[in-house]
């Protein structure tokens, strides 16, 4: 038998999620009944793998590690992240936007985490921030073209955008923030805007979706914009009608929300299959339509600033937010061997890597002492470690680190996340 065992895992039923992509890839009826968000693959106590054991047993990923966290794991990742697999892998499906948020740092984690436990607030009460004290970094690679926000645009790029706009509701504000083109100025004008009263934040969205219409209609020019505004992949005209399009759809949704004003802000990027960008602590984002396999360190701290629901916290928001204006830069990915991509991302817990493999190219694996999680996105083939097991479509596996070398062929794209030595 194979030292390399299936996982069953939990789908996670978000409203934003699609009906269509979790489904289609794991060869289920669609459209599902219900959206489907979020397929989790790890350890996370929230919805954990079982593993499928040889004799047709099942058993949950981290009472597996727990029995012998050297063998699953690897000695030193167990010995660093004390017998707990330390990232959480996902296939994220988006068919609307998630909220604007941020995540804390490992030192902002912590003290939170200790301040609210001291407060008596429960884990799970609404006005609760931090669920653990773990930092949450993260990594997100595209597998359909995928829209995003990430992060405060170069501040003469806002400062365009909003005299574009012509606000008069918030005249008074730009013009300081002109005044003052800093991190601090920043910082400034998004909690004036963050604090702003009903009658006025509702004027200042609707100054925005005039706007909009106008640009859309091409009523407007966009003399004077940087050529490479945004995420660099557009022209000045292709990002503002973007831009456009997008206050209309987060209005749509959201009516009223101040997070409609966010691509205005925010660096909105357009992905193409394979694009892959890390997520800083401290940087403002949101997912807004696609699908993408996502890697992240295993903690659910998440900060909102709006496009929801969910609890709002504008002050603890604005300690944590780096207020650093600047470009998207994509994630490198580096060919070690044929048919593997790794990305370099910066995050200790996790790394995140592709695989393709073809009948004249197999993948060859000479063995770590990391665990490895592995979904099959495209196709049909084997992994022949002690033994062999089949591989199609939707297949997920654990590898554990006292699998040794191993072998996948046929005709394949996997994705697969590890710990990086």
């Amino acid at each position: 038998m194979a030292e390399v065992f299936r996982l069953i895992n939990t789908v996670q039923e978000y409203a934003w999620g699609s009906r269509t992509a979790i489904p289609e890839l794991l060869g289920q009826p669609s459209p599902a009944d219900k959206p489907q968000a979020e397929l989790w693959m790890g350890a996370h106590p929230k919805a954990p793998s079982q593993v499928l054991l040889p004799n047709d047993g099942q058993i949950a990923l981290p009472e597996l590690i727990t029995r012998n966290p050297a063998r699953i794991l690897g000695a030193a990742v167990a010995e660093k992240y004390s017998g707990r697999l330390p990232f959480l892998f996902k296939v994220l499906a988006a068919a609307e936007p998630l909220s604007i948020q941020a995540h804390p740092n490992l030192d902002q984690a912590q003290a939170g985490f200790r301040r609210e436990n001291e407060q008596g607030i429960s884990l799970d009460a609404f006005r609760r921030n931090y669920r653990d004290a773990n930092h949450k970094p993260e990594v997100i690679s595209a597998l359909t073209p995928f829209w995003a926000l990430n992060g405060f645009r170069p501040i003469p790029e806002i400062l365009d955008l909003l005299r574009l706009v012509k606000f008069v509701s918030i005249g008074n504000q730009v013009a300081a923030f002109g005044s003052n083109p800093t991190a601090g100025g920043l910082k400034a004008l998004f909690a004036a805007l963050m604090g702003l009263d009903q009658e006025i934040r509702e004027r200042l969205i609707e100054e925005a979706l005039d706007w909009a219409h106008r640009q859309l209609k091409g009523e407007e020019t966009h003399n004077g914009l940087p050529a490479g505004i945004g995420s660099g992949s557009m022209r000045a005209g292709e990002q503002t009608a973007s831009i456009a399009r997008w206050l209309l759809r987060l209005e749509e949704l959201y009516p009223g929300d101040i997070g409609v004003l966010a691509p205005l802000l925010l660096n909105l990027v357009l992905l193409q299959p394979g694009d892959t960008m890390f997520l800083e602590a401290g940087v403002l984002h949101a997912y807004l339509e696609g699908t993408g396999i996502e890697l992240m360190a295993n903690s659910d701290n998440v900060i909102r600033g709006g496009l929801t629901p969910k609890h709002v916290d504008v002050q603890e928001l604005l300690s944590i937010l780096r207020f650093e204006g600047r470009a998207i830069r994509l994630a490198e990915a580096i060919e070690t061997v044929p048919g593997l991509r790794t990305f370099q991302t910066p995050a200790e817990e996790f790394r995140l890597a592709e695989i393709r493999v073809h009948a004249q190219q197999p993948y060859r694996h000479p063995g770590t002492d990391s665990i490895e999680l592995m979904i099959v996105l495209h196709g049909e083939g084997r992994i022949e470690a002690k033994g062999e097991l089949a591989l199609r479509q939707g297949d997920s596996l654990l590898i554990p680190a006292s699998t040794g070398p191993y072998t996948i062929a046929g005709s394949l794209q996997l994705y697969k996340a590890f710990v990086p030595r």
